[in-house]
């Protein structure tokens, strides 16, 4: 399978669940982003590598790369290699003096080492077909569903079940914009269980 190479692209609190965050990936010269929910542990030493802030005490992920430089193992790329059940899994790409060894690890765990590490992200085709989200294209237009007409009131509309699926396609849209990426989430998810029926 052809590898995909993913960016962080953001990181974003949940304003409708507290201590949920969700990590958004970017497809590298592509549109497809793909949102991950994380816990805010997770999501704070991910910030820390991001903004390359300093602790006075190394973090737990901090403490994995100090271990892994100080017996020369280096991580060379994380790969996101399955979706089960809403549940990313990935494994870590380690290579030592004499040979490669991947690690399994949770996602979140991974993206924290792969930012201290400066390694490139990767998934596979099938984990954004059926996770990932289109954004607009660099024209500014955005992608339109067929019969896609009437626009979809964020608030208005609280149960996605009594939605259609042509307004489910235009909140999604409203919410990627406000940068709800947690809404988003439980959106395609509804989207993709009605495609699935």
């Amino acid at each position: 399978m052809r590898k995909i190479e993913l960016e962080i692209v953001a990181l974003s609190h949940s304003i409708t669940q507290t201590h949920s965050y969700a990590v958004v990936l970017g497809e590298v010269n592509g549109l497809r982003r793909l949102p991950i929910v994380i816990g805010g542990f997770e999501a704070q030493a991910i910030a820390v590598a991001l903004e390359k802030m300093q602790p006075s005490r190394p973090l737990t992920h901090d403490l994995m790369k100090n271990f892994m430089s100080a017996f020369n193992v280096d991580l060379t790329e994380i790969i996101i290699n399955d979706l089960q059940e809403g549940i990313f899994y990935s494994k870590l790409v380690c290579v030592g003096e004499n040979d490669t060894v991947e690690i399994d690890s949770r996602t979140s765990d991974a993206l924290a080492l792969a930012v201290r590490f400066g390694c490139p992200i990767y998934t596979y085709e099938n984990i954004l077909d059926s996770a990932g989200i289109l954004m607009e294209d660099t024209s500014g237009k955005k992608k339109k569903q067929v019969g896609d007409t009437e626009k979809a009131e964020p608030s208005a509309h609280s149960d996605l079940h009594a939605l259609t699926l042509d307004e489910l396609n235009i909140l999604l849209n409203e919410v990627l914009e406000q940068e709800d990426y947690i809404r988003a989430i439980a959106i395609r998810d509804e989207i993709n269980s009605r495609k699935n029926q």
